[in-house]
């Protein structure tokens, strides 16, 4: 039985898929453009998380395949989105962890 108000706990596809309608810049990470950034910047760092040095060699969802990290939150602030130098090769497991960390314990979240 579906619930009758909102999702189920622990309902990730559901939230991330509201999320994605909601928040209008979450279609940028759809684009061409943004492949083309994210590759350039994992080229550009070797595939190499640069927070860990781990090697991002994994195919997703594992814990060791990159993740192209925005440095600074960016906010739909598309100068910050689109600026290669704020974006940044990690692992999975880093930015699933200590980057969700960082971002929560920041004021306004």
């Amino acid at each position: 039985m579906a619930p009758r108000l909102g999702r189920l706990a622990g309902d990730e596809k559901t939230r991330l898929r509201e999320r994605d309608q909601n928040v209008a810049w979450r279609k940028w990470y759809k684009t061409e453009r943004w492949r083309k950034l994210r590759l350039e910047v994992l080229l550009r760092d070797a595939y190499t998380c640069q927070q860990t040095g781990v090697i991002c060699m994994g195919k997703y969802p594992a814990p060791n395949s990159p993740v192209a990290d925005h440095r600074i939150k960016h906010n739909g602030d598309e100068q910050l989105f689109w600026d290669i130098k704020n974006v940044q090769t990690v692992s999975k497991a880093y930015h699933d962890s200590e980057k969700q960390k960082q971002e929560r314990a920041q004021p306004g979240w």
